[in-house]
């Protein structure tokens, strides 16, 4: 995943014609840490979306337009629109995360 660390940076990612996942996350975040682990197989299986990270105590103001109020969350753009949102309290599986793309893009 590339990291964004600029608003400029995150509104230019957004506006891709092509869908593209952003994981909200922090350093101090245990559940971030834990979907660090398992997240690289859903990573390969989803290779045609480019994965993005933002920290979001760098980007506060991105996170809270965006309306992340915990993380891990995955949010999906596409032309400066989001598309679908998985709330971290639903981001605590490979599952939860699989299911959430499968039915984001099928």
């Amino acid at each position: 995943m590339q990291p964004i660390k600029t608003n400029d940076d995150f509104n230019t990612t957004i506006n891709s014609d092509n869908p593209v996942i952003v994981k909200f996350e922090a350093g101090w975040c245990p559940d971030c840490k834990a979907m660090d682990m398992w997240i690289d197989p859903i990573q390969e299986k989803y290779n045609d979306y480019n994965w993005y990270t933002v920290n979001r105590d760098e980007l506060e103001d991105v996170a809270a337009d965006n309306e992340v109020m915990g993380i891990p969350s995955l949010l999906v753009f596409k032309n400066g629109e989001k598309l679908a949102h998985l709330h971290s309290a639903n981001a605590k599986s490979p599952e939860q995360v699989e299911s959430f793309l499968a039915e984001t893009f099928n």
